[in-house]
């Protein structure tokens, strides 16, 4: 009998785990595993070695590696432990994201071999996407299947410090049944290259839009950022909480934060992030008789960016300057953090948010999600794991986003799952 490989679903949405299953190997045989992924045009690999059972078969849903590039039981190992081969890349997904991901899979025991392939997809049948540019918004819409007024609940997606526009968890979302809106405020076309300056009532303006264009199920409108977007969210939440209808902050910030990594060198890192009405809003690098970039700095490489934030958190009244008045959200909060997060304490800020919300007995669901061991990189399941050293995208400073492979792994497919269900409840909970 030939060795034989199967693969099931073979297309589906990428938030799908997938079934690998080999049989026909001899039994306590070897069975090598190669994943071959091409992302925007760069090749992607993992490898790992099964022993077969008595029957003659491997099962990623029940063994785990005898050796390779993960260990213990993963049946989407194969997928979050590659890396690029050759390329420094981090880029993930296909342009346009539209365009699916295509994995091959090839197994080998002794000399007989056999082959199948995958397909990951962002964008679901029926999802269209629009271009913004009005109302001197820079986005992306992406519509679900059969989209018209009123059919849709509605989430605006919001970038960190990397800037530019949020398309993979756009089409995504619009793949789960929400009108994702992913605004850009610096770093795409039309706007500025930094984040220095950023007036908050742009983003107001792309709530508004996005009421007026999509009229959303329930006048539902959550609000989704990871990073500085999650610092973001929050903060849009206690500003305009009549415009906000929930708030899904991940790896997010506590207090508002200087322009950091992200600034205008013209301004400087030190500089002011957020203004309203014209006005910078303060921040805890302000007057702060602790802050100092030394340990970021001057660290051990690959540096971490969090170890500077802390020591700005030791200055109590400068944190109470900054504090982003969490207890004005008129809507549910989840909050998503990795407790070996590099770029900055999101687990501790998380903390300082769910325990606001808990002293003023916050009158709307509140969610926390710490993965222990996780790192700043909380995206949705079934991507590759393995990069966290990398170039900022703005200074260029080397840096680490923290967590093991496998951590990051686990929060990308658990808070994404606790995502959509704290939505579901909330929009629920609206049209109650």
């Amino acid at each position: 009998m030939a060795l034989t490989l199967s693969i099931t679903p073979a297309d589906a949405l990428i938030d799908v785990a997938r079934h690998i299953r080999v049989e026909q190997a001899q039994p306590g045989q070897t069975v090598e595993i190669t994943a071959l992924t091409r992302r925007k045009g760069v090749l992607w690999q993992s490898q790992a070695a099964f022993v077969a059972d008595a029957n003659g078969t491997v099962d990623l849903t029940r063994d785990a590696p005898a050796s390779g590039d993960y260990a213990g039981v993963a049946p989407m190992g194969l997928i979050w432990s590659q890396s690029p081969v050759d390329s420094p890349s981090r880029e993930q997904f296909n342009q346009p994201v539209a365009e699916p991901l295509v994995t091959d899979v090839v197994a080998r025991a002794g000399g007989a071999q056999a082959q199948a392939s995958f397909t990951q997809r962002l964008a679901a049948e029926g999802v269209t996407r629009q271009d913004v540019r009005e109302d001197g918004l820079v986005g992306t819409l992406y519509l679900p299947p059969g989209a018209g007024p009123g059919t849709h609940p509605a989430v605006m997606i919001l970038n960190g410090s990397g800037g530019g526009i949020n398309e993979p968890r756009a089409a995504l979302y619009a793949s789960r049944g929400y009108a994702a809106f992913a605004l850009a405020y610096f770093k795409a076309p039309g706007l500025s290259d930094y984040i220095s300056n950023t007036p908050l009532e742009y983003f107001q303006t792309g709530l508004r839009w996005l009421r007026k264009k999509v009229q959303p199920k329930h006048d539902f409108v959550a609000i989704s950022g990871q990073s500085r977007g999650g610092e973001l969210v929050l903060l849009l939440g206690a500003t305009f909480p009549e415009e906000v209808s929930a708030v899904v902050a991940y790896v997010p910030g506590a207090v508002v934060h200087s322009g950091q990594n992200a600034c205008d060198p013209k301004i400087g890192r030190e500089g002011p992030t957020w203004l309203l009405g014209g006005k910078p809003i303060p921040h805890v690098w302000e007057n702060n008789r602790t802050a100092t970039w030394a340990p970021f700095d001057e660290g051990p490489a690959p540096h971490r960016h969090e170890k500077a934030i802390l020591t700005a958190l030791q200055d109590p009244d400068a944190v109470a300057r900054a504090r982003i008045k969490v207890e004005d959200i008129k809507g549910p909060v989840i909050l998503l953090s990795g407790t070996d997060d590099g770029s900055w304490p999101s687990s501790l800020y998380s903390k300082m948010v769910q325990d606001k919300l808990a002293e003023v007995k916050h009158p709307y669901p509140v969610q926390w999600l710490d993965y222990e061991n996780g790192g700043h990189s909380i995206l949705f399941p079934y991507v590759p794991t393995t990069q966290h050293v990398y170039a900022h995208p703005v200074s260029g400073k080397i840096s680490t986003s923290g967590g093991t492979p496998r951590d990051n792994a686990r929060a990308d497919q658990e808070s994404w799952e606790g995502v959509l269900k704290f939505l579901d409840a909330a929009v629920r909970a609206r049209a109650a």
